[in-house]
């Protein structure tokens, strides 16, 4: 269910893989994508049976992820999906989910301030700076020593693109610009996004492996229309605000 999890005070967390889930094949089994050609029933079952075991009873708030850099903060009880790419709060039980299948899930945690967030980061967000604009919120909330896990994404080796895309992404970020394993121009987003949490300070923990290299994993890359969905999730425990 998990290709890692872990803890950190009052903050738990973890990303997951394809396993343990009940969609059939070519899905099969723990897709966890809001939309697409997976049955739906299957689809919100797979995240019922991530929540039951991550986090009993607390409540869901994920996001319409639409490649930009907006963050929501979640004030109050989660209400309609908001379209954004980063999420926020210092509320306890609330379980913050990104999804991705190649983009790079990152989650973030003071746990001493009681701030957790999540971010989706695939190219556009990049460059766009999702993952600083995710620090700044968390930051409005209170928080000050942050750590980000950055979770599974293709690898630089794997993710080629255009020439012109490389050197238009890494003149806005230098470290993601890579070759891939044949010689290619590619792009290492997780780099990029690794560069830019150092320097906004944050601590940064590598939870990631290649998603196109590993059959455990979802990747649109490798499999197309065919790739589900894996989820990046983080919570803040009940009780754990004023620790």
């Amino acid at each position: 269910m998990y290709s890692h999890r872990d803890a950190l005070g009052p903050v738990d967390l973890a990303f997951t893989d394809r396993y343990d889930g009940v969609s059939g094949a070519p899905f099969d089994s723990l897709n966890l994508a809001i939309t697409g050609e997976d049955d739906a029933a299957a689809r919100a079952e797979n995240l019922r049976l991530v929540l039951a075991d991550f986090a009993p009873g607390a409540t869901v708030a994920d996001l319409h992820q639409v490649h930009g850099a907006s963050v929501h903060v979640v004030e109050e009880a989660p209400g309609p999906r908001p379209e954004a790419d980063g999420i926020v709060t210092d509320r306890p039980d609330v379980v913050l989910v990104v999804r991705a299948a190649d983009c790079v899930p990152v989650l973030l945690a003071d746990p001493e301030a009681g701030v957790i967030g999540a971010a989706h980061a695939g190219r556009p967000g990049l460059a766009a700076g999702v993952v600083v604009r995710t620090v700044e919120r968390m930051h409005e909330l209170g928080a000050a020593r942050i750590t980000a896990w950055v979770g599974p994404h293709v690898c630089g080796a794997c993710y080629e693109v255009p020439e012109a895309m490389r050197a238009e992404v890494a003149a806005i970020e230098p470290a993601s610009a890579a070759t891939t394993s044949w010689g290619t121009p590619a792009l290492d987003i997780g780099a990029g996004v690794r560069a830019q949490l150092e320097r906004a300070g944050v601590a940064v923990v590598d939870a990631s492996r290649c998603t196109r290299e590993s059959p455990d994993l979802y990747s649109y890359r490798r499999d197309g229309q065919a790739a589900g969905r894996l989820a990046g999730l983080v919570r803040l425990h009940d009780g754990a605000e004023g620790e």
